[in-house]
């Protein structure tokens, strides 16, 4: 374990050494780095470097293969092997009552009586207010065809980020905590409460998805997960200023319906480690720590204060929790839970944080061989990183994120050594990008543009970056 952390130690003198270089110059990608200068695209939708081309597969209000229309605020997916060599993308659509267009219901919500009403995590009073879900894009990657696509979960609220699990399903995540209305509420919208995690099976047939919340997972402003396949432990995190990051300890791993524990991460020695590093450099890129968990009570959390009650008995607090995603990188680094935090740093820019379980993750001799948390990059230059939201591990071993700032929305790439370049830009918009995920042939890049509503499929020579 002591050379383990000499070596992560030094990987961390690297990443500090790398990005001290590159504030210095804020499109330093341009030379040497990952696939080289982007190229405008004259359709003015996605640049992206010389040999790489983009194709639209699914936009917002088309007609699916259920009757029903393509939802907007398309936001994380995940993608899947599927049959006779097809790709199964699960995509989360974050839209509620504040966000009405693009319904998969059309105007009025004319088209939701095609759904028995069982199927509706929340139905609603009448008015089917609960717009959020998921759709299913079958995709062929050798041909560039939808094959099918079908709404999989529906009446949900905000499904914003989520994660693939190792035993093939999507665990969408509700980024609200809104409760059932009252009954003396002057609009009444909701009929049950909202903040869940919910699973969702990967299928090339249309269907929807049982509606039934992870409810010991927790309530909470939920963003993403992602899974230890060693251990079946699920790592959540928390969309708020002031968010923890979760782990769930399944009673049995990959049934998560069956119960678990649910547990926020501390710092040992170092209790309330405010990790944002906002009005001071607390953790420094590099810097490993050494972790501990407390059990949480209380789950279901009427009164939203799960994030509170965590931090007071001693748990680290994390500056907006979003994109998360379990993977290794190019560098014989062990797998992973790497995730971002949206609005860290000095300059509110965005962290990745790096979580290595420990040997002995969930049992008790984990305390005799700790987890270990790094500040991976925290670049405090927006013309480097823009507000990191949702991410994923490319099969070539870096690190893809997707930006969600202020102005020129880029997808970017990080190498294991905390390099950073550009990898496409919004050229339509400002709108986020959202969803980054590599099809399981590793040929094709899937990414949104949430604003638009448009997925788009990414091709081109992955390869060169295996052999630099």
């Amino acid at each position: 374990m002591k050379s383990a952390a000499a070596v992560t130690l030094g990987f961390g003198g690297l990443h500090s050494l790398f990005v001290r270089n590159a504030l210095a110059t804020p499109h330093a990608d341009a030379i040497g780095l990952g696939f080289g200068p982007l190229r405008p695209d004259p359709n003015r939708i996605f640049d992206l470097p010389e040999g790489f081309s983009y194709k639209v597969i699914s936009r917002i209000g088309q007609t699916m293969s259920d009757g029903l229309l393509v939802p907007g605020l398309p936001d994380a997916m995940g993608a899947f092997e599927g049959p006779d060599g097809k790709t199964i993308i699960v995509r989360n659509h974050e839209l509620d009552p504040s966000k009405p267009d693009g319904t998969p219901f059309g105007p009025g919500q004319r088209l939701a009586s095609r759904l028995p009403r069982a199927r509706f995590y929340d139905a609603g009073f009448g008015g089917y207010h609960s717009f959020g879900g998921t759709t299913t894009i079958v995709y062929d990657t050798r041909t560039g065809m939808v094959d099918k696509e079908y709404l999989s979960l529906a009446g949900t609220l905000r499904n914003c980020a989520g994660g693939v699990t190792p035993w093939g399903t999507w665990i969408t995540c509700e980024e609200t905590v809104e409760r059932a209305s009252p009954a003396d509420a002057p609009q009444r919208l909701y009929e049950v409460d909202h903040g869940y995690n919910f699973e969702v099976p990967v299928s090339a047939t249309p269907m929807l998805a049982e509606p039934r919340p992870l409810v010991a997972m927790g309530r909470f402003m939920h963003e993403a997960i992602c899974v230890d396949p060693s251990t079946g432990i699920v790592y959540q995190t928390e969309d708020r200023h002031d968010g923890l990051l979760y782990r769930f300890i399944p009673h049995v791993p990959g049934r998560l319906h069956e119960g678990g524990r649910l547990q926020a991460l501390t710092i040992r020695g170092q209790l309330s480690l405010d990790t944002r590093n906002w009005e001071k450099q607390k953790v420094r890129v590099g810097d490993v720590l050494e972790c501990e968990w407390i059990d949480m009570d209380n789950v279901r959390a009427p009164q939203d204060d799960l994030r509170k009650r965590g931090f007071a008995r001693g748990a680290a607090r994390f500056a907006r929790g979003e994109g998360m995603w379990w993977g290794e990188l190019a560098d014989d680094s062990p797998a992973s839970a790497y995730f971002a935090c949206t609005s860290g740093g000095r300059i509110y820019k965005g962290q990745i944080w790096r979580y290595t379980p420990s040997p002995a993750e969930g049992t008790p001799r984990e305390s005799e061989q700790p987890g270990r948390l790094e500040l991976f990059i925290e670049p405090n230059n927006a013309g480097l990183v823009d507000n990191a939201d949702n991410i994923c591990v490319a099969p070539f071993g870096d690190l893809i994120i997707c930006e969600d700032g202020d102005d020129e929305q880029y997808l970017v790439g990080v190498t294991p050594e905390g390099r950073i370049y550009k990898l496409g830009r919004n050229a339509w918009n400002h709108s986020e990008l959202a969803g980054a995920c590599f099809s399981p042939d590793g040929s094709t890049l899937f990414v949104n543009i949430q604003h638009v509503g448009l997925t788009l499929a990414i091709t081109g020579p992955w390869e060169s970056r295996r052999a630099t």
